[in-house]
């Protein structure tokens, strides 16, 4: 690992200038989610359940939209590498038919039929009458979330990470002060509780939409070429179909295990109290994790662009491993972290803040815990598997290794724990974190050849 940190005069900087726009914007949005969640934690444990419950499909969008910038992704760091802006202007262009597209059409079904998609989650009524208003109005907030997440992906991938923190934390701040006012009726506006959530989210993700197309317009670093956009070609539509569809599979098929790990906690006898450790939990996790994210971005793009550029294949492997290294090493420290201040910070000052019920407290802490000792495996997982691997265009590997520990591992244990066994919640806490156990060391395996480095450009060159 020693020999992977030893860089060059001027990495740190470039791979610091690159994440810390997208960690700032992943730690703007989960304070400010975080905050959305304390919000409506104060109507009630059942209230926040029930959201809890109702996220539980619009993470599986969040997840598929995801996968569509991703796949997007791939082809865009690769031909910034060339400095080809019509070809880029070409997988932009097809990028957006494909997210709008999609998310209509479960807008519409989430809308038509809210109760239906919430007993796929949970079976309790109550959970079930307070969620379905707040799933009909949310899911059309991710039309307009979409299109400005495959802008400000594609220009993430020109190395601009600033414009896509600059939008969400305009749109973040919009969604919590819109928060305040409709769940508790502040400022001469009605008291909405739950649907109020909803309805900020909405107009929030319309004006963040707003401002992604006005900088579009304007844009010096990546023009709109209407010709390339309108008409992109089938050339780069299958190209765009080869690389993002592995992507938008994993994600999709990642975001279902990850919903059915939500879906056992929903089915066991205490199901009200291990939704709400859920939900304030899976809030900590994204605290721990935001560096890391970041790091997963930035090192797509400096995967990809090195590709692009026609670095030699151990240049690129040599930039993967140190990646790698800090990956790890971040990892530990959040670790550690996450387990010092459960003792001293989270289970004495913060659990009670959300009213959690006994049985919520000891779920919520075993979850911290078990959280904290599976991070630094993964951390390393994460970088590599959403930046090395996908950046390398290596994205059908990857979806192997990220699909294989979930739903043969995960799964099945916090299924037989919780639900046949009827262990204690410590297994099947155990069962949720356990697959990272499983995930890194193949991915090492995999890191140690270089065939997950690809020119995914020279098809169209040829």
């Amino acid at each position: 690992m020693r020999n992977y940190l030893r860089r060059e005069p001027g990495f740190y900087r470039h791979l610091r200038l690159l994440a810390a726009p997208i960690v700032l914007q992943n730690l703007i949005t989960t304070s400010l989610g975080f905050m959305d969640t304390f919000m409506v934690g104060m109507l009630g444990n059942a209230e926040m359940a029930a959201v809890n419950a109702a996220n539980t499909p619009i993470f599986i969008i969040q997840m598929v939209i995801f996968g569509f910038q991703s796949g997007m992704n791939v082809l865009v760091s690769q031909y910034w590498g060339k400095q080809d802006r019509r070809q880029i202007n070409r997988v932009l262009g097809v990028a957006l038919f494909t997210v709008t597209v999609f998310s209509v059409t479960v807008a519409l079904l989430l809308f038509a039929f809210p109760r239906e998609v919430l007993r796929l989650v949970t079976p309790n009524e109550t959970l079930v009458g307070l969620g379905a208003p707040y799933l009909q109005i949310v899911g059309f907030s991710y039309i307009f979330n979409g299109i400005s997440s495959v802008y400000t992906g594609a220009q993430r991938s020109m190395e601009n990470p600033r414009l896509g923190m600059q939008i969400m934390g305009v749109s973040m701040v919009t969604n919590t002060f819109l928060n305040y006012c409709l769940i508790f009726g502040r400022f001469g506006l009605p008291r909405l509780e739950v649907a109020g959530a909803a309805i900020a989210t909405l107009i929030s993700r319309v004006i963040e939409c707003a401002i992604a197309a006005a900088v579009a317009l304007r844009s010096r670093l990546l023009p709109l070429d209407w010709g390339c956009l309108l008409r992109p070609g089938r050339e780069i539509s299958r190209s765009f179909l080869k690389y993002s569809a592995p992507v938008v599979g994993n994600d999709a098929l990642w975001s279902c295990g990850t919903s059915m790990l939500t879906v056992v906690l929903g089915h066991m006898e205490n199901s009200q109290d291990m939704l709400a450790a859920n939900a304030l939990v899976g809030y900590i996790d994204k605290f721990a994790a935001v560096v890391c994210l970041g790091l997963a971005s930035a090192a797509a793009v400096m995967v990809g662009k090195a590709i692009g550029e026609g670095q030699r294949r151990e240049a690129v492997r040599t930039l993967g491993g140190s990646l790698l290294a800090v990956s790890t090493l971040l990892g530990l420290i959040s670790g550690l972290l996450l387990l010092l201040l459960t003792p001293l910070f989270f289970r004495p000052l913060l659990f009670p803040l959300f009213q959690l019920t006994e049985g919520a407290t000891y779920a919520a802490t075993c979850m911290v815990c078990l959280m904290g000792a599976c991070m630094a495996f993964r951390t390393l997982a994460l970088v590599a598997i959403t930046g090395i691997f996908r950046g390398g265009g290596d994205v059908r590997t990857a979806t192997i290794i990220d699909l294989i520990p979930l739903w043969c591992v995960s799964i099945p244990l916090a299924a037989l724990f919780a639900l046949a066994l009827r262990l204690d919640v410590f297994w099947t806490c155990f069962a949720i974190y356990g697959e990272n156990l499983v995930k890194a060391p193949l991915c090492l395996w995999r890191f140690r050849g270089e065939r997950w480095i690809n020119d995914v450009t020279k098809a169209k060159e040829r």
